[in-house]
Parts: C-alpha cells; structure tokens; sequence
C-alpha cells in the first residue's frame, strides 16, 4: 500500500495540500477548502509539484520569505489503494484518520483538477 498525506497549510492564505505517494514521490494538489469529507461534495484541487517522500511526515514553520512560507500540520495522513490511472482521472481507496473511502481526482484543465469523494454505491470505473 502506498501512502497519502494532507497538510493543513496556513500560508498566504489557508489551503489543504493533498499529497499521493506516486512513482517515487508526492503527488501535490493544493485543495483550497479542504478535501471532501461527504460523497458527492466536489472540491477544486490545484495540482502544484511533486514533493520528497520524506515531505509527508513534515510538520513546521516554512519561513517568512521561503515558498509556501507559514505553518504546516498533517491533518490527515494513511495510506491508499489507485484502483484506475490514466492522464485525466485517478480513483482510489483512501484510509486514513478523517478521510476514508473512495474518491476520484479528475482533470478539468491546465493544473486544475476536481476531487471527489464518491458514494459508496458506485461501481469502480464510473466518475460521477
């Protein structure tokens, strides 16, 4: 199982970032209003760059005139099964603390995706 992490950003202004451990890496989206906790509830995820594996157990003050400068908490963090990839769409099964069950990140355009918790109904392949 590969891990997954959200930090609780209070930057410039407050945001969520959600991290996938992918291909060696974090995978970042930074998700303004938190992930979803409810099915059905759509979030705009951002996707910024990837982070260092060793990024997902940071908890901190970045410094004033450092990128991303001000503090960080892990809000969330476990792990997480990818049921589908491809370029435009990621599903998987995520356990953590706060945020369980299947979700979907789906690219809209540029950096911008949507994350998507999904009911616990629906079939494996579908987005909605």
């Amino acid at each position: 199982m590969s891990i997954f992490v959200v930090h609780e950003h209070h930057a410039t202004h407050l945001h969520w970032d959600f991290r996938l451990e992918m291909e060696g890496v974090l995978k970042s989206w930074a998700v303004p209003k938190g992930p979803p906790t409810a099915a059905g509830v759509r979030r705009l995820a951002v996707q910024v760059e990837d982070h260092p594996l060793d990024y997902a157990s940071f908890s901190g003050v970045i410094p004033e005139g450092s990128y991303g400068a001000g503090k960080v908490e892990i809000w969330d963090q476990g792990n997480y099964d990818l049921l589908a990839r491809d370029p435009d769409r990621l599903l998987f099964i995520l356990r953590g603390r706060k945020l369980k069950g299947s979700y979907v990140l789906v690219h809209t355009s540029g950096k911008n995706w949507i994350m998507l918790k999904r009911r616990a109904r629906q079939h494996d392949n579908q987005i909605s």
